[in-house]
């Protein structure tokens, strides 16, 4: 094509300040037998750079939901309740927005369907959309943060920002044998965790150690910081996290800004996960970590857990000063003292629960 065809579509002004690079990335693009109608289109969107990447990510022939439904025997509506729980956006039965190997789906949820049944099935459906939403969009940020940004920064043209958008999703393509060999480690840790801990109550249940530990004063900091410093802390205690839950044979069940909610079987373990936390964040200035512990039965389903004792670690988590770190009489009895100090801290009245709890404070033993 010619610049006058790129000029006449609307994507190419000669009189651009970057008229050159505009021009080396149209180029680019239709050496590799994108059209100009696809150019166009992408344009309008404002994805030009992004453009190669995206056809790449997922190629092949556009299909719609009536066409997965008859080669499924699903009906219409069920598939697009499928696509639904699986997170991804509503679309009409007739909109080409599938390809033919996202019809794994529907023969994984008839499959499960019959196994399990539809309501559950549906369940774990929505479970697998939220994690792989939030692996998508991590992935998104590392490339944007770690690459666009810093490129576009140093004044990159428009094609390097393309080359590497391509390179980008190139590289996600592995990704999906990672997911597959690391589900298979996580399912085979589960599978014991959660064997080990079995309650006796009902299948479904565990005894475990529930731990809450936020950042008193995280709220205000947002305002008083650069976004920068901010994430930094984010990241810190994100990470200070994770490494220590998983170092103690635990799991992070969720975090959101300030707080981790995290799940150990050991009662010592779990009082080392809030208390390395703790020390992470102790010469910090900004933020000042407070926690509660709690020990007993736990219901898990869809990968949460529920009951009286995720709410009472709650509670006691939400009394706590900063600095402190508030356990239950059932942490203490179980734990082992060689590391740890366990001092009185009176009763105290907890919200949803009628009779005083009688809780103890945590410090780490001094080195002899």
């Amino acid at each position: 094509m010619t610049p006058a065809e790129y000029q006449a579509a609307g994507l190419y002004d000669p009189a651009a300040p970057n008229a050159a690079d505009r021009l080396a990335l149209l180029d680019w693009l239709e050496e590799r037998g994108i059209t100009l109608a696809q150019m166009t289109a992408a344009h309008r969107e404002g994805s030009l750079s992004g453009l190669l990447g995206d056809l790449a990510l997922r190629p092949g022939r556009r299909i719609t939901a009536r066409d997965i439904a008859g080669q499924y025997g699903l009906p219409v509506e069920k598939v697009l309740a499928v696509s639904l729980a699986a997170g991804l956006p509503p679309r009409g039965p007739d909109d080409p927005t599938y390809i033919a190997a996202d019809g794994q789906l529907f023969a994984t949820f008839v499959g499960a369907t019959a196994m399990f049944g539809e309501a559950a099935t549906l369940r774990f459906t929505r479970v697998i959309g939220s994690s792989l939403s939030r692996i998508a969009e991590a992935a998104v940020s590392l490339f944007q943060v770690n690459i666009e940004g810093p490129l576009r920064e140093a004044g990159g043209s428009e094609r390097a920002i393309a080359e590497q958008n391509l390179r980008a999703i190139e590289a996600a393509h592995g990704v999906r044998s990672l997911l597959s060999d690391v589900f298979s480690a996580h399912l085979e840790t589960a599978i014991r965790r959660l064997r080990e801990a079995r309650s006796d109550l009902v299948l479904g249940t565990a005894r475990l150690v529930v731990g809450f530990v936020d950042l008193v004063g995280f709220t205000g900091l947002s305002h008083r910081c650069s976004p920068r410093e901010f994430v930094d802390i984010v990241e810190r205690f994100e990470e200070t996290a994770y490494d220590t839950v998983a170092a103690r044979d635990g799991r992070v069940v969720k975090l959101i800004g300030d707080e981790v909610m995290f799940v150990v079987r050991d009662p010592a373990a779990a009082c080392e996960v809030a208390l390395t936390l703790f020390g992470r964040f102790a010469s910090d200035p900004a933020v000042t970590p407070r926690g509660g512990l709690a020990w007993g039965d736990v219901l898990y389903r869809g990968g949460d857990y529920y009951g009286p004792t995720v709410n009472l670690a709650a509670r006691v988590a939400q009394i706590a000063v900063p600095g402190e770190l508030l356990v239950t009489t059932d942490v203490a009895a179980h734990a082992r003292r060689d590391a740890v100090r366990f001092e009185p801290a009176g009763k105290r009245m907890l919200k949803g629960f009628e009779d005083p709890v009688p809780l103890l404070t945590v410090t780490r033993r001094a080195s002899p």
